[in-house]
């Protein structure tokens, strides 16, 4: 059993669109494509926002959505909600800018869950990506803690969890690029995410949008 969860709702002023997740992406919103990835293997899917008006309409009962219980403190915040109210003991996080997700990259890393370690994370280049890692429902102590701290940097929170990192050799072997760990923080960077996403249409040879 999987849960996937979606950080979404909070306001960026770096793209002229309020919420990133609500941005136009191939004939639907952003967070109407993660919301299909995440289906296609996910046995729940939940939406962490401190707007749930904004997606009720969009969404409906087709997920859950929940808020903060640490208000104002972010993606730690969120990850904190998802992990007490999942259903199940592993949870695929997500923010809801992202463009690429994979549930094939998702899937590979959950197989690599073992009891023995809290998280499996993709890095690349040296860099670490919490924000499309696999995680077990156990970290949300180690959340829970930090943010008491006034902890709210993911980094600081990676360093107290035992993560299995998952460099682009292990993804390769499955056919997978690095991409899906693309996120969107300017208007530029959308722009370059269509583009790029026009290329993997046409290298695929697809009709419809990907």
């Amino acid at each position: 059993m999987l849960t996937g969860v979606i950080l979404a709702g909070y306001h960026d002023r770096k793209t002229s669109t309020s919420a990133k997740a609500l941005l136009p992406f191939c004939g639907e919103m952003l967070v109407q494509r993660q919301v299909r990835m995440l289906k296609s293997i996910c046995s729940e899917v939940i939406i962490v926002t401190n707007e749930p008006k904004t997606y009720l309409p969009i969404l409906g009962s087709s997920v859950r959505i929940i808020t903060d219980y640490f208000s104002g403190k972010g993606q730690l915040a969120g990850m904190h909600a998802a992990m007490s109210l999942s259903t199940s003991d592993h949870l695929w996080l997500v923010n809801g800018d992202m463009p690429f997700i994979s549930a094939k990259a998702a899937k590979y890393m959950n197989e690599e869950l073992t009891p023995d370690v809290d998280a499996v994370v993709p890095q690349f280049d040296g860099q670490l990506y919490p924000l499309h890692g696999v995680y077990h429902k156990s970290c949300v102590q180690a959340v829970s803690s930090a943010l008491e701290k006034g902890e709210h940097d993911l980094s600081e929170l990676t360093g107290s969890l035992k993560i299995k990192v998952q460099d682009e050799a292990f993804f390769r072997k499955y056919g997978l690029e690095t991409h899906f760990v693309t996120n969107i923080n300017t208007t530029n960077e959308y722009h370059h995410a269509m583009q790029l996403n026009y290329s993997l249409q046409y290298q695929s040879g697809a009709i419809h949008c990907i």
